[in-house]
Protein backbone atom coordinates (compact mmCIF):
# COMPACT_ATOMS: atom_id res chain seq x y z
CA UNK A 1 0.00 0.00 0.00
CA UNK A 2 0.96 3.64 -0.96
CA UNK A 3 1.04 5.96 2.25
CA UNK A 4 2.39 9.05 0.77
CA UNK A 5 3.10 11.19 3.98
CA UNK A 6 4.94 8.61 5.99
CA UNK A 7 6.28 7.27 2.75
CA UNK A 8 8.53 10.98 2.28
CA UNK A 9 9.85 10.34 5.57
CA UNK A 10 11.44 7.23 4.91
CA UNK A 11 9.38 5.36 7.39
CA UNK A 12 7.35 1.98 7.66
CA UNK A 13 3.50 2.46 8.35
CA UNK A 14 2.30 1.12 11.56
CA UNK A 15 0.34 -1.90 10.86
CA UNK A 16 -3.00 -2.10 9.52
CA UNK A 17 -5.37 0.80 9.61
CA UNK A 18 -3.35 2.43 12.46
CA UNK A 19 -1.26 3.35 9.61
CA UNK A 20 -3.92 5.69 8.56
CA UNK A 21 -3.80 7.94 11.44
CA UNK A 22 0.05 8.09 11.17
CA UNK A 23 -0.58 9.13 7.44
CA UNK A 24 -3.19 11.78 8.67
CA UNK A 25 0.09 12.73 11.17
CA UNK A 26 2.71 13.04 8.84
CA UNK A 27 1.05 15.13 6.59
CA UNK A 28 2.46 18.22 8.54
CA UNK A 29 5.44 19.88 7.27
CA UNK A 30 8.90 18.35 8.69
CA UNK A 31 12.15 16.93 7.48
CA UNK A 32 15.46 18.11 6.13
CA UNK A 33 15.00 19.82 3.38
CA UNK A 34 11.41 20.21 5.07
CA UNK A 35 8.67 18.49 2.73
CA UNK A 36 5.12 20.83 2.40
CA UNK A 37 2.54 20.32 4.59
CA UNK A 38 -0.09 18.13 2.37
CA UNK A 39 -3.26 19.65 4.46
CA UNK A 40 -1.98 23.26 2.96
CA UNK A 41 -4.66 23.63 0.47
CA UNK A 42 -7.69 21.85 -0.20
CA UNK A 43 -6.72 19.98 -3.74
CA UNK A 44 -3.65 18.92 -1.86
CA UNK A 45 -5.77 17.54 1.18
CA UNK A 46 -8.11 15.69 -1.28
CA UNK A 47 -4.97 13.94 -3.48
CA UNK A 48 -3.88 13.16 0.20
CA UNK A 49 -7.11 11.59 1.46
CA UNK A 50 -7.97 9.76 -1.93
CA UNK A 51 -4.53 7.91 -1.83
CA UNK A 52 -4.72 7.35 2.22
CA UNK A 53 -8.39 5.98 1.76
CA UNK A 54 -7.53 3.72 -0.57
CA UNK A 55 -4.51 2.42 1.17
CA UNK A 56 -6.63 1.80 4.37
CA UNK A 57 -9.54 0.01 2.52
CA UNK A 58 -6.12 -1.94 1.15
CA UNK A 59 -5.46 -2.97 4.74
CA UNK A 60 -8.49 -3.44 6.47
CA UNK A 61 -10.04 -5.40 2.93
CA UNK A 62 -13.36 -2.84 3.79
CA UNK A 63 -14.52 -0.10 1.20
CA UNK A 64 -13.13 2.97 1.62
CA UNK A 65 -16.05 6.02 3.09
CA UNK A 66 -17.18 8.53 0.12
CA UNK A 67 -15.70 11.74 1.78
CA UNK A 68 -15.94 15.33 0.42
CA UNK A 69 -13.55 17.52 1.68
CA UNK A 70 -14.57 21.59 0.73
CA UNK A 71 -12.24 24.46 0.91
CA UNK A 72 -14.04 25.07 4.39
CA UNK A 73 -12.81 21.83 5.44
CA UNK A 74 -9.05 22.00 5.62
CA UNK A 75 -8.57 24.28 8.41
CA UNK A 76 -10.57 21.68 10.64
CA UNK A 77 -8.74 19.27 9.73
CA UNK A 78 -4.98 20.82 10.33
CA UNK A 79 -6.79 21.60 13.86
CA UNK A 80 -7.94 18.25 14.64
CA UNK A 81 -4.35 16.60 13.03
CA UNK A 82 -2.69 19.22 15.93
CA UNK A 83 -5.44 17.89 18.63
CA UNK A 84 -4.85 14.49 17.93
CA UNK A 85 -0.77 14.31 17.67
CA UNK A 86 -1.01 16.42 21.33
CA UNK A 87 -2.98 13.54 22.90
CA UNK A 88 -0.85 10.81 21.78
CA UNK A 89 1.90 12.72 23.49
CA UNK A 90 -0.42 12.95 26.43
CA UNK A 91 -0.60 9.17 26.14
CA UNK A 92 2.67 8.05 26.19
CA UNK A 93 3.48 11.07 29.52
CA UNK A 94 5.36 13.44 27.19
CA UNK A 95 5.89 16.35 29.41
CA UNK A 96 6.25 18.40 27.04
CA UNK A 97 2.67 18.22 25.80
CA UNK A 98 0.77 21.48 27.19
CA UNK A 99 -2.99 20.59 27.94
CA UNK A 100 -5.37 17.71 27.27
CA UNK A 101 -7.13 16.84 24.00
CA UNK A 102 -9.38 19.56 22.68
CA UNK A 103 -13.28 18.71 23.37
CA UNK A 104 -13.74 18.28 19.51
CA UNK A 105 -11.68 14.79 19.93
CA UNK A 106 -14.64 13.53 22.49
CA UNK A 107 -17.47 14.59 20.59
CA UNK A 108 -17.39 12.87 16.79
CA UNK A 109 -19.89 10.41 15.93
CA UNK A 110 -19.31 6.55 14.80
CA UNK A 111 -22.05 4.04 14.16
CA UNK A 112 -21.28 0.26 14.78
CA UNK A 113 -23.04 -2.21 12.70
CA UNK A 114 -23.18 -5.80 12.63
CA UNK A 115 -23.10 -7.66 9.42
CA UNK A 116 -24.21 -11.02 8.79
CA UNK A 117 -21.40 -12.98 9.99
CA UNK A 118 -21.91 -11.45 13.34
CA UNK A 119 -19.16 -9.42 13.32
CA UNK A 120 -19.50 -5.54 14.58
CA UNK A 121 -17.83 -3.06 12.44
CA UNK A 122 -17.46 0.60 13.54
CA UNK A 123 -18.08 3.07 11.01
CA UNK A 124 -16.88 6.80 10.64
CA UNK A 125 -19.91 9.88 10.37
CA UNK A 126 -20.62 13.34 9.92
CA UNK A 127 -18.97 15.25 6.40
CA UNK A 128 -16.13 16.65 5.46
CA UNK A 129 -13.24 16.60 7.87
CA UNK A 130 -15.14 15.53 10.46
CA UNK A 131 -15.80 11.95 8.72
CA UNK A 132 -11.72 11.47 8.57
CA UNK A 133 -11.38 12.32 11.75
CA UNK A 134 -14.05 9.24 12.60
CA UNK A 135 -12.56 7.12 11.36
CA UNK A 136 -8.98 7.76 12.48
CA UNK A 137 -10.65 7.93 15.85
CA UNK A 138 -11.63 4.59 15.15
CA UNK A 139 -8.29 3.09 14.52
CA UNK A 140 -6.70 5.12 17.41
CA UNK A 141 -9.36 2.54 19.79
CA UNK A 142 -8.96 -0.23 18.00
CA UNK A 143 -5.16 0.31 18.15
CA UNK A 144 -5.90 0.76 22.04
CA UNK A 145 -7.77 -2.49 22.27
CA UNK A 146 -4.82 -4.53 21.03
CA UNK A 147 -2.08 -2.52 22.85
CA UNK A 148 -0.16 -1.01 19.79
CA UNK A 149 -1.16 2.40 20.05
CA UNK A 150 1.43 2.96 22.28
CA UNK A 151 3.90 2.25 19.61
CA UNK A 152 2.48 5.23 17.60
CA UNK A 153 4.66 8.13 18.57
CA UNK A 154 6.12 11.42 17.52
CA UNK A 155 9.44 12.11 17.16
CA UNK A 156 10.99 13.54 20.26
CA UNK A 157 12.54 16.60 17.36
CA UNK A 158 10.14 19.17 18.55
CA UNK A 159 11.07 20.63 15.25
CA UNK A 160 10.20 17.42 13.57
CA UNK A 161 7.20 15.86 15.49
CA UNK A 162 7.41 13.36 12.47
CA UNK A 163 4.87 10.16 13.50
CA UNK A 164 6.63 6.82 13.77
CA UNK A 165 5.92 3.06 14.67
CA UNK A 166 7.92 2.08 17.08
CA UNK A 167 8.64 -1.62 16.21
CA UNK A 168 11.72 -2.39 18.98
CA UNK A 169 11.53 -4.70 21.47
CA UNK A 170 11.24 -2.68 24.55
CA UNK A 171 9.41 -0.28 22.82
CA UNK A 172 12.23 2.86 23.73
CA UNK A 173 12.02 4.50 20.11
CA UNK A 174 12.05 8.56 20.63
CA UNK A 175 12.99 9.34 17.01
CA UNK A 176 11.76 8.80 14.08
CA UNK A 177 15.46 8.61 12.53
CA UNK A 178 18.04 8.31 14.56
CA UNK A 179 20.88 9.24 12.77
CA UNK A 180 19.05 12.27 11.86
CA UNK A 181 17.32 13.83 15.20
CA UNK A 182 18.54 11.28 17.50
CA UNK A 183 22.68 12.47 16.49
CA UNK A 184 21.55 16.06 16.40
CA UNK A 185 20.10 15.82 20.39
CA UNK A 186 23.41 13.69 21.46
CA UNK A 187 25.30 16.36 19.57
CA UNK A 188 23.86 19.53 21.77
CA UNK A 189 23.57 17.40 24.66
CA UNK A 190 27.28 16.48 24.31
CA UNK A 191 28.30 20.19 23.35
CA UNK A 192 26.09 21.37 26.61
CA UNK A 193 27.76 18.85 29.12
CA UNK A 194 31.89 19.88 27.58
CA UNK A 195 30.65 23.60 28.34
CA UNK A 196 29.02 22.69 31.79
CA UNK A 197 32.59 20.54 32.36
CA UNK A 198 34.74 23.95 31.41
CA UNK A 199 32.46 26.47 33.30
CA UNK A 200 33.21 24.13 36.36
CA UNK A 201 37.15 24.06 35.89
Amino acid sequence: MSWTATARYGLEPAPGGLAFVQDLLNTLSAGKPREPDLLQTAEAARAWLDQALKSWSGVTHRPAPGIELTAEDVQGLRDFRHDLGRSLHAQLGDSTTEGGPAASLMTLPTALRLDEHGVIHAEPRGTGWRQVASLALIEVYQAQCTDTLRRLKSCRNTRCLTAFYDRSRNNSGVWHDVHVCGNAANLRNYRARKRAGADQV
